[in-house]
């Protein structure tokens, strides 16, 4: 099961009502928060273990179904595109095929997301398409993964539970 901590700007945004989740593995648990790009909304995912960053546009406010598919399959296409095997993202969304809903539980993730947002907003960069933009951002390096690239953990992470 994938956990969505959305922060309370996103939770308003969505209309939603947060479960009370207890402990859950890092790697199945992702913070979203709402972001303005170029007048448009986007929402950021980032994976608690590994500082992943996901991002999505094109859901408006009250649509919590049409995010829960967004994301999975943004995330589906975007994993495709970073090499990591097909067996491996199949078995990782199986177990995050129900996502649940709750609130934001870590200041570190929090920040790291902070941080992430500032790199994606800045307008001197261009790209060629959202998949080219997260590629850059998930190899940026982040002090809370030990000094290491998102992609790089996230793979690994992957690699050790589905081998």
């Amino acid at each position: 099961m994938f956990v969505l901590r959305l922060t309370q700007t996103l939770l308003k945004d969505m209309k939603a009502t947060p479960s009370e989740i207890d402990e859950m593995s890092p790697l199945l648990s992702w913070h979203a928060n709402i972001y303005a790009l170029n007048n448009r909304k986007h929402i950021i995912f980032i994976n608690d273990l590994s500082r992943l960053c996901v991002i999505i546009d094109g859901v408006r406010s009250s649509q919590l179904t049409k995010l829960k598919e967004k994301f999975s399959s943004t995330l589906l296409t975007y994993l495709i595109n970073e090499g990591i095997k097909r067996s491996q993202i199949d078995l990782y969304l199986r177990d995050g095929s129900e996502i649940t809903i709750a609130k934001t539980n870590s200041r570190s993730v929090l920040g790291t997301m902070k941080e992430i947002t500032i790199h994606t907003t800045d307008t001197r960069l261009e790209f060629k398409d959202p998949i080219a933009r997260m590629k850059w951002l998930n190899r940026l390096i982040y002090k809370p993964i030990e000094y290491q690239q998102p992609i790089k953990v996230f793979k690994e992470a992957i690699q050790n539970r589905y081998s």
